[in-house]
């Protein structure tokens, strides 16, 4: 259980360059796409689920959640989806994890809310052991604004808004109980056939 109510945001919005621009969150991976593997281990950690696309939106309306496209043209990153999360989250603290990830931590919110509470910090992200993972963090929505006016300047890097930020970072085992790779983002054909090597991309599903 969680001291807050957070929406969860998942986000497939990005152009998938590494995957010849394929939709990653829509790209099978053990019998389904990746981003039913992501609400599987993420949802129920949430008190709602929103996911972030900026194509193939009937596709993921398909899975029972809603579906909000970036505010800005152009595929403009990981900041964009989070603040089209914000004006659309119910609750007053939203957490993200990429379409990519289909083995984040069963215990991510509850250990990033908890160390938020405890530091009273404006952001908390998961990390393992030097390497923070920027895309796994919860945050207040009350920053919306703060957010509006980074994204407004023409700024996009999400490490130089969270610097803005009272950050902490939260200390992750790299590897889940079942021995998977808590953090994996599969962002390549290469990285998916390594994972499942008779599991093809499939063709198609561009913008």
């Amino acid at each position: 259980m969680t001291s807050h109510r957070i929406t969860g945001l998942i986000l497939a919005g990005g152009r998938g360059s590494r995957m010849g621009e394929l939709d990653k969150g829509l790209q099978r991976f053990r019998g389904k796409a990746m981003v039913e593997h992501v609400i599987e281990r993420f949802s129920p950690q949430v008190d709602e689920t929103i996911i972030n696309a900026n194509r193939n939106l009937s596709i993921y309306e398909a899975y029972g959640h809603r579906v909000v496209a970036d505010g800005i043209d152009g595929f403009a990153g990981p900041l964009a989806g989070l603040h089209a999360g914000m004006l659309a989250a119910s609750s007053p603290y939203i957490a993200t994890a990429p379409c990519d990830s289909p083995f984040l931590p069963l215990n991510l919110i509850a250990r990033l809310d908890d160390a938020l509470t405890a530091e009273k910090a404006d952001l908390a992200v998961a990390k393992t052991f030097d390497q923070p993972h920027p895309v796994f963090c919860l945050t207040k929505t009350a920053l919306e604004p703060h957010l509006r006016e980074f994204l407004q300047s023409g700024q996009r890097k999400i490490d130089k808004w969270y610097a803005s930020l009272n950050v902490v970072e939260v200390q992750f085992d790299p590897k889940n109980n079942d021995g998977t790779e808590a953090f994996a983002n599969i962002n390549s054909v290469n990285e998916l056939r390594q994972l499942e090597p008779d599991m093809p991309a499939v063709p198609g599903l561009h913008p």
